[in-house]
């Protein structure tokens, strides 16, 4: 399987192939690339109605200009550890980015969250935060603000030298599953309120009906999920979450 990034006529193939209504495996087995590789290129870049080769092209372009000039000014990045490929690492930090904002969490809030993630101690403190995205610590602390309401950072204080430490860990993506759930809960909880205001044989009460019985069901599925692959997690990190 070839390596390296993708040519400009690999973006033409795939929009000629898109054009046919292939789908994505069928597009990457004719470039001999990963189905990844492609569905990734194509939702980065406006995805299937959307994507233009020409115009794909140049946006690349533009993110590997703007990758060089960070690099010049930024301060070493403590991922590239392990012998790790800077560019590779830039690259990958980048598109999970990308990917959290498309699931949609805010975008600052997705910087802090993949710069914790590819940090091997999983731990960093605001300033080290600040200085690694290089932002300014309000836009720190608005991130990290979303963040902890979502559950997906853990806030921990260091006693020796009074400063506050942001953390990530296998258990926060079980506690934060286990969040879902309850909004889930309480959406369902007032939908149903709503049916009940509204009339349940009235279309608009129906609607608030069915609503509150579908957010209900996937709650239960959530917490289902959650339980089934808690043993995947650390057992002290949950028993123990402080």
């Amino acid at each position: 399987m070839p390596g390296g990034r993708l040519t400009q006529q690999d973006r033409r193939d795939i929009a000629a192939g898109l054009a046919k209504g292939l789908g994505y495996a069928e597009i990457a087995r004719r470039l001999s690339r990963p189905t990844s590789t492609v569905s990734r290129e194509v939702s980065r870049n406006g995805g299937p109605g959307a994507y233009r080769a020409e115009r794909a092209h140049q946006a690349t372009e533009r993110r590997a200009r703007r990758r060089k000039q960070t690099s010049r000014s930024a301060p070493p990045a403590a991922n590239t550890a392990y012998g790790r490929d800077p560019e590779e690492m830039r690259e990958f930090t980048e598109r999970l980015v990308e990917t959290l904002v498309q699931t949609g969490v805010q975008r600052m809030a997705s910087r802090v969250l993949a710069c914790l993630y590819t940090t091997d101690t999983g731990t960093l403190t605001a300033k080290e935060l600040a200085q690694r995205l290089q932002v300014s610590p309000a836009s720190i602390s608005t991130a990290v603000a979303y963040l902890e309401e979502q559950e997906l950072i853990r806030r921990d204080r260091d006693p020796r030298r009074r400063r506050e430490l942001y953390s990530v860990d296998n258990a926060l993506w079980y506690r934060s599953f286990l969040a879902s759930a309850q909004r889930n809960f309480l959406l369902a909880e007032t939908a149903r309120d709503g049916a009940r205001v509204l009339g349940a044989t009235t279309p608009a009460g129906a609607r608030c009906e069915f609503v509150g019985e579908f957010l209900r069901l996937t709650g239960e599925d959530i917490l289902q999920t959650a339980e089934r692959w808690r043993h995947l997690l650390i057992p002290q990190a949950l028993d123990n979450p402080e």
